[in-house]
């Protein structure tokens, strides 16, 4: 969980820093435009799985700083059972400085995230299905660990963690899942670490997912590669969450027992609906337009 600050620099970053003196960068953008929002991969994924209808439990560790957000969710009725509220600590903190080409300059402080093994996998919940993503490393590990003990089929989502990790780390958390995603550099960088390519990965797993931006995505399974394709936007505004909205949608076809080109097509979907807004969390539409939706860009209903 994380508040995400966005600000707008209203140039471009490559006309302000001198390449040959980057030993010395001392630098100030003016960014007239600012907007903090609701965030962080689990907040993220819940919003976007509760928008589908489906029930999500949030488990994170967060700060003193945290009741705005937990008003948040009380109106989305998101549960906020399984969040722990560390007093001594600040809420996870995102600060995205935005240029006119896309580019992004982000600091992050992970703030009490860095406490999440001090929450364990819930052993008193209806639980059918979980997800480890970007958290501190420590309970990304345990939580992991818990996930494959309790016998709960959950998604490794490594995204902006995976530098913490060795190979061999990566190779047991892997091992671990039941299903892995990765955008297309993180897959470039768990083949560095791991030495093993896609295909031997996924034999690994029941199946590897990579997402691709805009050319869509493809999933590893079973011996075959399906080509899932990119959703059609009416918009493109902000890039940020597209992920974690495409996991909600992954998460929706396994809890729902749906073939791989339609869970694909729907986390496609989903990463399509959320880049035409602002935010990761103020997107929003009735299960009977999603539906219409989905069909008018890939030709069947589910």
């Amino acid at each position: 969980m994380a508040y995400d600050t966005i600000m707008v620099f209203h140039d471009h970053f490559k006309n302000h820093i001198l390449p040959e003196k980057v030993h010395i960068l001392n630098v100030s953008f003016l960014v007239p435009v600012m907007r903090r929002e609701y965030g962080g991969c689990a907040g993220n994924i819940a919003y976007n799985l509760k928008l589908l209808g489906e029930e999500p439990l949030i488990m994170a560790t967060v700060g003193h700083d945290f009741e705005p957000y937990s008003q948040w969710l009380s109106q989305q009725h998101l549960s906020s059972q399984y969040i722990r509220v560390l007093d001594n600590q600040y809420t996870g903190q995102a600060y995205i400085t935005t240029d006119e080409g896309g580019n992004q300059i982000t600091a992050f402080h992970p703030g009490a995230m860095s406490f999440s093994q001090l929450q364990g996998v819930p052993t008193d919940g209806d639980i059918s299905i979980g997800i480890v993503s970007p958290d501190g490393k420590d309970g990304m590990m345990l939580h992991a660990e818990q996930f494959a003990e309790l016998d709960i089929p959950f998604i490794f989502d490594p995204g902006q963690g995976m530098p913490m990790f060795n190979g061999e780390e990566l190779l047991k958390l892997v091992d671990q899942a039941t299903w892995v995603t990765l955008n297309d550099y993180e897959s470039e960088l768990l083949q560095e670490r791991t030495g093993l390519s896609l295909e031997q990965l996924a034999e690994r797993v029941q199946a590897l997912i990579i997402t691709l931006g805009g050319q869509g995505s493809k999933i590893y399974s079973q011996g075959e590669c399906t080509d899932i394709p990119a959703a059609q936007t009416a918009s493109i505004s902000d890039p940020t969450g597209c992920g974690d909205a495409y996991r909600a949608g992954l998460l929706y076809g396994l809890m729902n027992d749906l073939d791989w080109p339609t869970t694909g097509r729907i986390a496609s979907l989903m990463g399509a609906i959320k880049i035409e807004q602002h935010g990761t969390q103020n997107h929003v539409f009735s299960m009977a337009e999603f539906r219409q939706r989905f069909h008018d860009n890939f030709g069947y209903t589910f």
